[in-house]
C-alpha cells in the first residue's frame, strides 16, 4: 500500500486542516480554555462543530450512524488537532472508546453511540493504575453481585475523566493482578455510585482524574464484549489509540516544525537571516526527514490496523515509539532555534512542548513501545 494519501483522503485532509485551523485555532481554543481554567480543559461547542462536520462518528460503523471510515480518515483529523494544538475529546472518544463500543452488543451501541455521533457525550478510558503505561497489570476488581458486578479499585490520569458521560473500564473478573486472562471491560455511567474523580491539570493543559471505583454496582448489560474475555477488545482499544496518539504527535510534530522553519526566514542575526547559516540548515534538514519518517510509519500503522493484519499491533508500537522521539525532537529544536523568546509563554512553541509531554505518555513511552516491539518481534 502507498504511504500517502488517495483523492478522498486528500479532500478530507484539505477540510480538517482548513476547519482546525479556523475553529481550533490556539489563541481561540487552547489559550482560551486553559487562561479561564476550564473544568473540562476544551470547548464543548467545538466538540458539537466537529460532530457537524461528522468527524466525532468517524470510526462508527455506517449501520450504526456514523461514517464507517478507518483509522486512516481518523488520523487526518488527528493530524490536524495536533498541528494546532487544539483541546478536543477526539482521541479518547471517537478513536479509543468507540473501538471499545465498537465491540459490544446492540443494547450498548444504542445506548452510547447516537450521543457520540452528535457531539453531545463524551467517553473516557480507564486503564493505568499507576504513574507508567502498563496494561499488562490489571489490578481493579469487578466481582458478581446478583445478576451484575460490583468494581472496586483506582485508576490513575483518566484523561477528561471527570467530563465523560460514560467511561470504559478494564477490571479483573478472574485470576491474579499480571494474567492475561480474566480481564473484562466494563461501560460506567457518570453518574454510578461509588464513582469518584480526583481531577488534576496536565501539563498541556487538559484535564484528567484519579478515578477510585469504591464498589460501583453495575448490572450484566454493562459487559463490553465476554467476561473474562476482555483482554482482545481492551487490546485493539489500546492498538487504536496508539496509532491514534502517533497521528497527533505527528501533527504536534509538524506544527512545531513549520513554525520553527517560519521563524528562521524571520530572525535576523548578524546582519543575516538566522537560517541562512549553515549550521541551522542541517538542523532544520534533519528535522524534517525525521518528522516524514514518523509519518510514513504512522500512515503504514493506520493501514494495518484497517486491514486487520497480523502484525498492526507490532506497527502501533513501531508509530508510537517512532513519533515520539520525532516529535521530541521537533519540540526541543523548535525552543532552541528560538532562543530565549522559546522559553516564554508569549510565543506558542512551548505550547507544542507541554503538548508533546502529555502526548508521549498517554499509552505508552517510546521506551515501554521499544521494549514492545523488541518482544513481538522475537528479541
Amino acid at each position: 500500500m502507498p504511504l500517502y494519501h488517495d483523492d478522498d483522503q486528500t479532500m478530507l485532509a484539505d477540510t480538517a486542516r482548513q476547519f482546525m485551523a479556523e475553529e481550533g485555532a490556539i489563541a481561540k481554543q487552547l489559550r482560551h480554555w486553559r487562561d479561564r481554567e476550564c473544568k473540562d480543559g476544551f470547548g464543548h461547542a467545538l466538540w458539537k462543530q466537529m460532530a457537524e462536520m461528522g468527524f466525532t462518528g468517524i470510526l462508527v460503523p455506517e449501520a450504526d450512524g456514523g461514517l464507517g471510515m478507518g483509522h486512516v480518515e481518523a488520523g487526518i483529523v488527528l493530524e490536524e488537532i495536533g498541528r494546532n494544538l487544539t483541546p478536543s475529546p477526539f482521541l479518547t472518544s471517537s478513536v479509543v472508546a468507540a473501538t471499545a463500543l465498537g465491540q459490544a452488543g446492540d443494547e450498548l451501541r444504542g445506548r452510547y453511540l447516537p450521543g457520540l455521533i452528535a457531539g453531545e457525550s463524551v467517553f473516557a478510558v480507564a486503564i493505568d493504575e499507576g504513574a507508567k503505561h502498563r496494561p499488562e497489570r490489571i489490578a481493579t476488581r469487578a466481582e458478581k453481585s446478583g445478576n451484575g458486578f460490583r468494581l472496586s479499585g483506582r485508576k490513575d490520569f483518566v484523561v477528561q475523566g471527570a467530563s465523560a458521560d460514560m467511561i470504559v473500564v478494564a477490571a479483573r473478573t478472574s485470576g491474579a493482578d499480571d494474567d492475561a486472562d480474566g480481564v473484562t471491560l466494563f461501560a460506567v455511567p457518570k453518574d454510578a455510585a461509588g464513582l469518584n474523580h480526583d481531577s488534576v491539570r496536565l501539563v498541556d493543559s487538559a484535564m484528567a482524574s484519579h478515578l477510585t471505583l469504591d464498589g460501583v454496582e453495575l448490572d450484566g448489560d454493562a459487559v463490553i464484549g465476554e467476561v473474562d474475555g476482555g483482554r482482545e477488545v481492551l487490546n485493539r482499544m489500546l492498538d487504536a489509540g496508539r496509532v491514534g496518539a502517533a497521528a497527533e504527535g505527528v501533527g504536534v510534530a509538524r506544527g512545531a516544525m513549520d513554525m520553527t522553519v517560519d521563524y528562521l526566514k524571520q530572525r535576523k542575526q548578524f546582519g543575516k537571516l538566522i537560517g541562512e547559516f549553515q549550521a541551522l540548515q542541517h538542523r532544520a534538514a534533519h528535522l524534517y526527514s525525521e518528522v516524514e519518517i514518523a509519518r510514513a510509519v504512522t500512515i503504514k500503522a493506520q493501514q494495518l490496523l484497517d486491514a486487520g493484519a497480523q502484525n498492526a499491533s507490532l506497527m502501533a508500537s513501531v508509530a508510537k515509539a517512532k513519533v515520539g522521539k520525532a516529535a521530541g525532537l521537533a519540540v526541543k529544536e523548535g525552543v532552541q532555534m528560538h532562543g530565549g523568546i522559546g522559553m516564554t509563554d508569549e510565543y506558542d512553541i512551548g505550547l507544542y512542548m507541554k503538548r508533546d509531554r502529555a502526548l508521549a505518555e498517554f499509552l505508552g513511552d517510546v521506551h515501554y513501545h521499544a521494549g514492545r516491539v523488541a518482544e513481538l518481534s522475537g528479541y
